[in-house]
């Protein structure tokens, strides 16, 4: 017969000495953050020394830091946990001094929402906003810092409201977010899978599902709403009934996911953009995005875009949409990478504004780093 006993000791004492350990790091990690927050305000002080409209918030310093943390990720959490986890400190931080005010194409629960936490963090103050064009004027009005907007999906293509209100303001665009877009079937307290007779959604969500809501619901209504967090609302009150959202949806409204990833295509992704009122200085990877208007004659656009392929400048987009304003038939929104202020593309820019009957730099901002 064998004594165990002596093991299991051993095994205690490990793992006393390991939470002791834990709670050593703990008090370290209280430490060292707090008086990282401690120099936050320092440097608030020095630069309200300075200017007293010193903009505290500087999304090229943000995106440098959180590619620094994961450049020097060690390991064994994932860089980008490595990288929330800072963004969200960093947001800690800032709130200190100055909590950011965030304006987004509402309601709560929706994907844009979630673009604008993932991008200034948890402790920002996000006002949620019916229309996009409220939103570049929340921003105009100084009421909110900045506004998050949708500008293309990549499987329904470009955003043209997005676009549009870019014609007719002088906010820059300071900053881009990528997000995942992953759709869930989502039901209240105690539905019966086999009793769901509605699905709400908004069109384009329902679109993005087909396939899935064919195989395994064909006979349920398919019910279109004005947004996925309408959609979730609208299932807390009705048995029988599902909704297609995101996890900030699902969180918001407090549901139950009965699928999850559930749209036909898994490389589903949006991307919004953040719109502010100052040019974003150079950060060291950078996007460039600006609208042109062509006069109306054969070779117009290989005009406009031969200077881009001469200066070796990498374009990532290029749309088209009808003038609004009848003096010239289209203008072009383009995207390419590169900040404004390096020389090359600046050489190039020169050029297209010799052969664009109207440019409008739209702004540089750092590439999304999550």
């Amino acid at each position: 017969m064998h004594d165990h006993s002596s093991g299991e000791q051993s095994d205690g004492a490990n793992l006393e000495q390991l939470r002791q350990r834990i709670d050593h790091i703990d008090s370290e990690l209280i430490r060292l953050i707090s008086e990282r927050a401690q120099c936050a305000q320092s440097v608030a002080r020095v630069k309200l020394a300075e200017d007293p409209e010193a903009l505290f918030y500087r999304p090229e310093r943000e995106a440098q830091v959180l590619k620094r943390v994961m450049a020097l990720n060690p390991g064994p959490l994932p860089s980008e946990e490595l990288a929330r986890l800072f963004r969200e400190m960093m947001s800690a931080c800032l709130a200190l001094e100055q909590p950011i005010r965030v304006a987004y194409l509402g309601p709560e629960g929706t994907f844009t929402q979630q673009a604008a936490l993932k991008h200034f963090g948890d402790s920002a103050v996000d006002i949620p906003l019916p229309a996009i064009d409220e939103v570049f004027r929340e921003v105009e009005s100084g009421a909110a810092h900045y506004g998050v907007v949708p500008v293309e999906n990549s499987t329904e293509g470009v955003v043209n409201n997005t676009l549009d209100s870019f014609m007719d303001t002088s906010l820059r665009i300071c900053g881009e977010v990528v997000l995942r877009i992953h759709h869930h079937l989502l039901v209240g307290e105690n539905p019966r899978r086999d009793r769901i007779s509605r699905i709400y959604s908004h069109a384009q969500s329902l679109a993005q599902c087909r396939k899935w809501l064919d195989a395994h619901y064909p006979h349920a209504e398919r019910v279109a709403v004005s947004s996925n967090a309408e959609a979730a609302r609208l299932v807390r009150s009705e048995w029988h009934s599902a909704a297609i959202a995101g996890d900030m949806a699902a969180r918001r409204y407090e549901l139950s996911h009965l699928a999850e990833k559930i749209e036909d295509l898994p490389d589903n992704s949006t991307r919004f953009l953040i719109i502010g009122n100052h040019d974003v200085p150079p950060s060291g990877e950078d996007k460039t995005s600006l609208v042109a208007a062509m006069r109306n004659q054969p070779g117009a656009l290989h005009d406009l875009l031969e200077p881009f392929h001469r200066h070796s400048i990498d374009m990532t987009r290029l749309e088209s949409r009808p003038s609004r304003h009848g003096v010239w038939n289209y203008v072009f929104f383009i995207d390419f990478k590169g900040h404004q202020d390096d020389p090359l593309v600046r050489a190039a820019l020169e050029e297209v504004r010799l052969r664009a009957a109207e440019i409008r730099m739209l702004g540089s901002y750092p590439v999304g780093v999550l």
